[in-house]
């Protein structure tokens, strides 16, 4: 049965909106639940889901959305929502309270001091209230998507000549001074900066730095538009000038996925202050400007190890025993299996594993794809790798970080197909995402392995993020997946199971 909540002229941003909806979904009984703003788009989602009477609903009202057989159930799952969304009203402490700030002046007066404006409002009015923060001296963390492209280079232009960051749009992922903004990874400080145009790209490169001993000083992600010839690297360009003038900032990784030529060319055109690596990821072409003092490399874990010898830090083994692994599985695995299937959480790990694997097997079909063919549907017997975070996706589900349901789906469809060989996943731990994401894939996997075919399994994480690390990797491997070191050594042992190839789990980028 279908049950709606309206709350009428009650704005909550996409943050607490995701929070929400986990922990409804959490709710035993529960088949489906969504908290939502009542946008003319969401609206029709929910129309399409099955639920009714919608139709005094504006864009400003919020709406709790449960379906369940069990009444208790959904009492239940909207009680948890309603919690969680006006908890911090709630606690305040009655009468003599604060009132709850309305706007921007009002929670700067409720807070002193503040220098970072975090934004997550629907896109059309995201520029808006980021040209306040700006004009309030504040830094912003733009979380807000769908804006407009002239918008973000007006915020990002007004930005520089204010000497303030504007990381965004589309900004999942920063962590300033130690405090980890949007989804980020609990790391140790350390020496290295990061400026990533890429989400899931900062999260594993801050990731690989923790895990092998060096940490991280400052994550500035400038959004996934920033090196475009139209944006022309604005923030990038600040965020290497404010790590430059960082006193604890010893070196400087940027991360990208293939940017404008022309952007990185000029970017990376000047003699860095500091030593300085840029990982753009899928980079296909030579760079004629790039300065000699400054190393460039196509892969996340390329440039966590180029970083890592540019201080003099000793290289950790990024193989461990994956080929074996490789080797013991493929002699079992019918030869008329051939094909991998990637289902991702993080955007940028599908691309980079794209990237990878394709030297290797061939073109690979995708919702991203690198070549413009290379689209989905995908013809009959083709790789396939798919990022479950695009918003084709996600309407009126939660990210598969959040709430790894959507993706078990997609998982449950390789079972009773006799032609996959290997399925591709990430997991990625951190702040935002779920509390434990392995338990939830794990069984699936085994029922996938169980069918013929392989799983090979990444987890993003470190030891201090809430989920437990090695945790989440023992319970991987308790199902019978293998286990990389990092994301780009996953899509090799990918596509080393599809060519029979132990050996390609060595290679080089």
């Amino acid at each position: 049965m279908h049950e709606v909540q309206v709350l009428r002229d009650n704005y909550k941003d996409s943050v607490r909106l995701l929070e929400a909806t986990r922990s409804m979904l959490a709710v035993a009984g529960i088949e489906y639940a969504w908290a939502l703003m009542g946008t003319p788009a969401n609206l029709e989602t929910l129309a399409g889901e099955g639920f009714e009477n919608l139709d005094e609903t504006s864009a400003n009202d919020l709406v709790l959305a449960v379906r369940s057989g069990d009444p208790e159930s959904r009492v239940a799952a909207l009680e948890l929502a309603n919690d969680i969304l006006f908890a911090a009203v709630r606690s305040s402490g009655g009468d003599d309270a604060a009132p709850q700030a309305t706007d921007l002046a009002g929670a700067m007066a409720q807070q002193e001091g503040s220098n970072v404006a975090i934004i997550s409002v629907p896109g059309q009015y995201a520029s808006l209230e980021a040209q306040k923060a700006l004009s309030a001296g504040l830094d912003v963390l733009l979380f807000s998507d769908n804006v407009p492209l002239s918008d973000e280079i007006a915020l990002k232009e007004r930005a520089r000549d204010l000497g303030r960051l504007v990381m965004g749009p589309g900004a999942g992922t920063a962590m300033i001074a130690g405090t980890g903004l949007g989804f980020a990874n609990r790391v140790k400080p350390g020496r290295v900066g990061i400026v990533a145009a890429a989400g899931t790209g900062a999260q594993e490169a801050m990731a690989l730095l923790d895990r092998w001993g060096v940490g991280v000083s400052h994550v500035i992600g400038v959004g996934g538009r920033d090196l475009s010839t139209e944006v022309g690297g604005l923030m990038a360009r600040a965020g290497i000038g404010a790590l430059e003038a960082d006193p604890g900032t010893d070196a400087i990784l940027l991360v990208s996925k293939p940017p404008s030529p022309e952007v990185a060319e000029s970017l990376l055109g000047q003699a860095p202050s500091k030593p300085m690596v840029a990982a753009l990821i899928g980079l296909r072409e030579d760079l004629d400007g790039v300065h000699d003092d400054i190393k460039v490399c196509n892969t996340l874990e390329q440039g966590v190890v180029l970083s890592l010898e540019r201080m003099g830090v000793e290289i950790p083994d990024r193989i461990g025993d994956t080929p074996e692994a490789v080797a013991e599985l493929i002699t079992a695995i019918p030869q008329s299996r051939t094909r991998l299937v990637g289902l991702f959480s993080g955007g940028t790990l599908c691309y980079e594993a794209m990237t990878i694997a394709t030297e290797h097997i061939g073109p690979i079909h995708s919702n991203t794809p690198l070549e413009k063919s290379w689209t989905v549907p995908a013809p009959d017997g083709a790789h396939v790798c798919l990022d479950l975070g695009e918003e084709e996706h996600t309407q009126g589900l939660p990210h598969p970080m959040i709430d790894p349901e959507a993706r078990i789906e997609w998982m449950r469809k390789q079972i009773a197909d006799p032609s996959v060989a290997v399925v591709l996943l990430d997991v990625v731990l951190g702040d935002g995402s779920h509390e434990d994401p392995a338990s939830l894939l794990a069984p699936i996997a085994a029922e996938i392995i169980a069918s013929g075919a392989t799983v090979v399994a990444y987890v993003l994480g470190t030891e201090l993020d809430p989920q437990g690390f090695e945790y989440q990797r023992k319970t991987l491997r308790d199902a019978g997946c293998i286990v990389s070191e990092t994301a780009a050594r996953a899509a090799l042992a990918a596509a080393a199971i599809v060519n029979r190839d132990p050996a390609l789990v060595h290679s080089d980028f």
